[in-house]
């Protein structure tokens, strides 16, 4: 049978958090005139003010309402009673009367004597075991504003007043009170619950008769407090007073001397029995004097009393019963072990959990805004709050911990440890067992001299980590501190600003395991549902220093910070972070491909003129795997071939020595040209802007200029022997299009510069020296193109993990048969559109940093492609490499869906029936595209089917073929 009751709370929760949205957004939403919170004291009363001012700043509470926070006048303890009168006088004196307020009281002046970690910062602000919508963690004041967002528009007017350790769960849309006199608002519960808390009697007419205080199940039913189905009518400490009731009993009240009769310590009314016994129909003024008070039996009481009766006997209290419904209450330290425990699944359907904003999910012990080291041990039954458990501390079974930082120590089983931070920055760890009652003279089960709330045995630390050792040793200090003494001079600010600093360091700790742990972004950026506040920012950034990037495990972290942290950022700060991220990824490259200083001044001319000539390349298989980061942390596999456009080698570099003492450069691809008598300039290549960034860093990286110092030109070309003319073009090529040509005519120019000089470098060499200048550049990218440009034929290139990337070229074995179908069936188209950057780099390369499953995925399985193309041409079948290119095409898109277009989309739909393979030319998006023609197209068929649908758009297909001979 389903469970109607959880699924009727559980959606009247929902209903009450949707109340409390509207209540925050919508002006006209009804809410409370005021909220009034009763304290015990100034101190308490404070923290309170401190707490409603942090929600007040957030938005969290409706600004239309007025909040107060009301402690015991001049410091006497005047009952929940007197607080009640203290409260109504408050409002009276900004109000002309009670006639169309609407009032929430919440009665929270408790010392918290049994739940002694809750005194500092009050019972009514303790941890609720849910993560709010917003992000923060609940609290029962929390709830209680939710909860009850709703109930202003069930009544005309008047004062609800609750009481701050119960938590009540209900529809308020069964609320319906527009009566003269009183409410009750009660619960149906079975009987044996009823007999640990007060039960409501109804008369018959719908009102209350009688009140039964924690009676035997016998006498509830012999009293006829039970219905036929076993349940009672439980008081939840709620009540409804009407205008009406408000403005009669003010009149008790409304000189100060009439106050002071009514609230003092001697008389110390009690809400529930001096207001609230008069309106039960059945009772009698004789009944009513017999009533326990709050305090003790005094004259003042029995005067209140015979006032209080004339007031409120003729009112009646009607009995308002709610179900399903139900209540928590906040009791006692073994009814909040239990709660958080061994309860919690029973509170599930809330959305409860034992584990709220910590980074451990444990089944075995509960644990809400507290870090607990993985190498810690706790026992089972444990619950820890506001707490930092770093690794090698053991924590022993049943036990709770609030507020403590342990190092190391044990703690033994059943204990409660609790931090407190003093006005006077010292520190109190205060210690009992679970079940000890501190208003006992008892001591973890043993007889002491006085209540354990009054027994100075805590020893005041400078250091909290003094604190815990001294408590669990039993030592002594100079000072010793009781609980109680602990509560009236702790600092309730500081523990407000430890929890939410505690709640931000739990918070930074579960992100970084998420990193570490390589969970995706979008998953791991939800342990700040709220947003991420700038301490918490701090936290991750101050640990981004401090890893070495010159570690793959310090790189790697560093990095995920950086980006993590973008991804929880806006506009300028998240263009920063994203600086930070990729410029940590420019660092590592150029700190492993470029140690020290790269000027040789014992080099010169050894020829006059160098003409280089290599050409472009095509990516069959694994793109993308061969580029930082994803090349350092997993390696990188790519198989790619050298090819010739109309039988030529269109990247071409001239060298050459110029009688001059000047360094000119010139680019044929934008018909640049510029002289250079000054160093300076030639040393600044960061700048995408120019022309000549290519060219300069060719000469940093071949050591024919030096990066820094202080050097003149002329002396530097008169070392070498002479002036430099370089010139770069691609010939014939259009911009951007896929084929590798900046990093090989990159490549073209260290070629040409070393022979030049007269160095001996070899492919590998050669290699490193254009990753290094890309790191000068600042443009980042991979290995594949200047290796496809440099080497002849179809290659299978790889690199293992690591920051020094050691590039490795296999030439795949391929008979001439293969190599001439590959010739008569392999053909490239252009596009006629030029491939547009789009920041391609950062957010395909972000994507994997990110840890995006999807994107893992592919480039996994590329570079599985990339050996499968090896293995299929080495065999001599093509068909199964145009298969293979296929799929390659389907992860390429699955990596970046910008990689093709509509245009590219209809160039291959247009060829669908006279290929068998496709794919782009490096990152899509324009550019060429690559093709396998079945084995009966000529390059004439496949020309003439995009001329018949595109005409002269520029879609065309070029003339190539295999570069496979030594490439000069």
């Amino acid at each position: 049978m389903r469970d109607y009751k959880s699924l009727f709370l559980q959606q009247s929760y929902l209903d009450s958090y949707s109340d409390y949205t509207q209540s925050l957004q919508n002006e006209a939403y009804p809410v409370w005139d005021y909220v009034i919170l009763t304290a015990s004291n100034a101190a308490q009363a404070e923290a309170y003010r401190q707490q409603l001012d942090r929600r007040l700043e957030r938005r969290q509470l409706p600004a239309r309402t007025h909040y107060a926070v009301l402690p015991d006048p001049e410091g006497k303890r005047v009952g929940s009673g007197g607080a009640t009168l203290n409260a109504m006088r408050y409002i009276r004196e900004r109000e002309p009367s009670f006639d169309s307020l609407k009032i929430l009281v919440i009665h929270s002046g408790g010392d918290s004597k049994r739940v002694p970690q809750y005194s500092v910062c009050g019972k009514l602000f303790s941890p609720v075991p849910r993560v709010l919508p917003d992000g923060r963690r609940s609290s029962l004041f929390d709830e209680f504003i939710i909860s009850l967002t709703a109930v202003p528009v069930r009544i005309p007017a008047g004062m609800l007043v609750c009481s701050g350790d119960v938590l009540l769960l209900f529809n308020p849309l069964q609320m319906d009170f527009y009566g003269r006199g009183a409410a009750a608002l009660s619960i149906k519960e079975p009987a044996s619950l009823g007999k640990n808390h007060g039960v409501f009697l109804g008369d018959g007419d719908g009102n209350v008769g009688r009140f039964l205080h924690k009676q035997s199940e016998e006498t509830l039913a012999a009293s006829g407090a039970t219905d036929a189905h076993g349940n009672v009518d439980i008081d939840t400490g709620a009540v409804v007073l009407s205008s009406y009731i408000l403005n009669d009993l003010y009149r008790l009240v409304e000189t100060p001397e009439q106050f002071r009769a009514f609230v003092n310590e001697r008389a110390r009314l009690s809400f529930y029995a001096d207001f609230l016994y008069p309106l039960a129909s059945a009772s009698t003024p004789e009944a009513y004097q017999q009533e326990t008070p709050e305090g003790e039996y005094t004259p003042e009481l029995a005067a209140c009393r015979r006032a209080l009766w004339q007031v409120l006997h003729p009112y009646t209290m009607k009995l308002l019963r709610f179900s399903p419904a139900s209540f928590v209450h906040f009791g006692t330290t073994r009814e909040l072990l239990q709660l958080m425990t061994e309860d919690m699944p029973s509170y599930s359907f809330l959305g409860w959990s034992g584990n709220v904003i910590t980074n451990y999910k444990q089944s075995d012990f509960a644990a809400s805004n507290a870090y607990i080291s993985p190498l810690a041990t706790v026992g089972k039954g444990c619950y820890i709050e506001d707490s930092y458990i770093h690794k090698g501390s053991v924590v022993g079974e049943g036990c709770v911990l609030s507020g403590v930082t342990l190092s190391g120590e044990q703690v033994p089983a059943h204990t409660v440890l609790h931090g407190v931070k003093l006005r006077d920055g010292r520190f109190v760890v205060r210690m009992y067992g679970v079940e000890d009652n501190p208003k006992q003279a008892l001591y973890r089960g043993e007889p002491i001299r006085q209540p354990l709330w009054t027994d100075p045995r805590y020893p005041v630390c400078d250091t909290m980590e003094e604190a815990v050792n001294k408590t669990l040793a039993g030592e002594t200090a100079a000072e010793m501190l009781s609980l109680e003494e602990s509560f009236r001079c702790a600092d309730a600010e500081a523990t407000l600003a430890f929890q939410e600093k505690m709640g931000d360091r739990v918070r930074v700790e579960s992100l970084l395991e998420r990193i570490d742990q390589r969970q995706p972004a979008e998953t791991a950026i939800a342990v700040f549902p709220g947003g991420m506040s700038d301490r918490a920012a701090d936290m991750l950034l101050e640990r981004a220093d401090r890893l070495d990037e010159k570690t793959l495990e310090g790189f790697s972290r560093k990095i995920r910070i950086y980006y993590y942290l973008s991804r929880l950022a806006t506009g300028k700060r998240q263009r920063e972070l994203l600086d930070q991220c990729f410029g940590t990824i420019c660092r590592a490259i150029t700190q492993s491909t470029v140690s020290g200083e790269l000027y040789r001044p014992d080099v010169c001319i050894r020829e006059n003129e160098v003409v280089t000539r290599l050409p472009v390349r095509v990516n069959f298989g694994g793109g993308w795997s061969d580029t930082p980061p994803y090349c350092l942390e997993n390696g990188g596999t790519v198989l790619n071939a050298a090819i010739r456009l109309n039988g030529e080698c269109p990247i071409e570099a001239v060298v050459r020595r110029l009688p001059e003492k000047t360094v000119v450069l010139a680019s044929g691809d934008n018909d640049s040209y510029e002289e250079f008598t000054e160093l300076a300039p030639l040393q600044d290549c960061r700048d995408p802007g120019d022309p000549f960034a290519l060219h300069k860093a060719a000469l940093l990286a071949c050591g024919v200029i030096p990066r820094q110092g202080d050097h003149r030109l002329a002396q530097v070309l008169d070392r070498l022997g002479g002036g430099v003319y370089l010139s770069t073009r691609a010939i014939g090529i259009p911009r951007g299009s896929g084929l590798g040509t900046s990093s090989i005519l990159a490549a073209a120019c260290v070629k040409g510069l070393n022979r030049f000089l007269g160095l001996q470098a070899d492919a590998g060499v050669l290699i490193r020296l254009v990753l290094c200048m890309e790191q000068l550049m600042s443009t980042g990218g991979g290995w594949q193109d200047q290796v496809g440009g440099l080497l002849p034929g179809i290659k299978l290139v790889s690199a293992p993990a690591g920051l020094n990337q050691q590039v490795q070229c296999v030439p795949l074995q391929l008979t001439v048969k293969t190599v001439q179908e590959l010739n008569d069936r392999f053909a490239i188209i252009y596009t006629g559109q030029r491939r547009l950057a789009r920041n391609l780099l950062r957010e395909v390369i972000g994507k994997y940093i990110g840890s995006q499953p999807d994107t893992l995925q592919a480039l996994y399985e590329i570079q599985q492609v990339a050996v499968l193309m090896r293995f299929e041409l080495e065999r001599g079948n093509v068909d199964g490499f145009a298969a293979l290119l296929n799929r390659h095409w389907e992860l390429s898109r699955q990596i970046d869906m910008g990689c093709t277009n509509t245009c590219i989309d209809q160039i291959f739909l247009s060829i669908e029936d006279l290929i068998d393979g496709r794919m782009i030319c490096g990152a899509g998006g324009g550019g060429f595209l690559q093709v396998i023609m079945k084995k009966d197209v000529t390059i004439q068929q496949l020309q003439e089917r995009l001329r018949a649908v595109f005409a002269d758009s520029g879609v065309v297909v070029w003339r190539c073929d295999l570069a496979m001979e030594e490439l000069g």
